[in-house]
């Protein structure tokens, strides 16, 4: 047994450092060239991986039941591509300067509500696993003193690099913990932006199952409850990635006032709905590979707290 658990641990410490000099080369190339590369990787990953095709086409036809099968091929090829690209092009956006990352930023529509709630007062923002959510959080960070939720990495080995990446703009980020919730609650009160993904399904009792794309997902509760509590203004924002290397457009969405509903399952539609108005506008775009309904309610049940 200890010989087994040594040999784990080498080859622990092998990935670690193949990962850590993938990240070293992603991080140097220019970023046209890096997302060049992504895209080929993705391309490659399409063709030799079914379960991930078969994750993504799945969430397709559910989401998009009107559309035929050679559309959810199109897209979910597209899907894969751009995911690919956001993990090649992370440890690129991790070593620019602030300066470098806002010339990258293209106004889109609807731009001003993500400048009006970074200029005062506290706000939630939340960026789904659409376009570069890693270039969202970084600029995020630039507008105003920002507390993000982190989930640590499953590769214990690169969760300092990462954080101290992720942090390099100056967000401060939490761990997914009591402590860390309270760090959320006390940013918001003190005039902070909180910057959260809206779209991770959350573990234990922590969701509801509310519709998207009229599917019962399990959505998380924290953000709809920090909102009620605080009654910051939610806005939604994503960057889509521009072709070539040419920066990101952030497009952004207001919730409702129906956020701050003391109804659990009224308040995660809207969130939900907000998720699904900025995923249409770029649906090649989103993180079609993740398993959104893994978790499902009870078969005689349609919403579940």
């Amino acid at each position: 047994m200890d010989v087994r658990r040594a040999a784990r641990r080498r080859l622990r410490r092998v990935r670690t450092v193949l990962i850590r000099l993938l990240l070293g080369v992603f991080a140097r190339l220019p970023l046209r060239v890096n997302q060049a590369l992504g895209g080929a990787l993705g391309t490659l990953s399409w063709l030799v991986s079914p379960k991930l095709r078969r994750n993504t086409l799945n969430n397709l036809a559910r989401c998009f039941p009107e559309q035929d099968a050679a559309w959810h091929r199109r897209i979910g090829r597209r899907s894969l591509i751009e995911t690919t690209r956001s993990l090649t092009e992370a440890p690129w956006l991790w070593r620019q300067s602030a300066e470098t990352l806002r010339t990258l930023l293209i106004p889109g529509e609807q731009a001003a509500l993500l400048e009006a709630a970074g200029s005062h007062g506290e706000a939630i923002i939340a960026t789904p696993h659409l376009g570069s959510w890693e270039f969202a959080g970084l600029c995020l960070a630039t507008l105003r003193p920002t507390t993000a939720l982190y989930r640590p990495p499953r590769i214990k080995a690169l969760d300092g690099f990462i954080r101290a990446s992720r942090s390099r703009t100056g967000s401060r980020l939490v761990p997914t913990t009591p402590t860390g919730l309270r760090a959320l609650r006390q940013a918001l009160d003190v005039g902070e932006v909180v910057g959260m993904l809206p779209d991770q399904t959350p573990k234990g009792s922590g969701g509801v199952f509310a519709p998207f794309f009229g599917q019962p997902a399990y959505t998380m509760r924290l953000l709809t409850q920090l909102a009620r509590r605080t009654r910051a203004p939610v806005i939604l924002a994503f960057c889509e990635r521009l072709p070539r290397g040419a920066g990101f457009r952030v497009h952004c969405v207001a919730a409702s006032q129906t956020i701050y509903d003391n109804d659990p399952l009224t308040a995660a539609s809207e969130l939900n709905r907000c998720v699904e108005l900025l995923i249409r506008r770029c649906p090649t775009q989103y993180l079609w590979s993740y398993r959104r309904f893994a978790r499902q309610p009870p078969p005689d049940t349609t919403t579940q707290a």
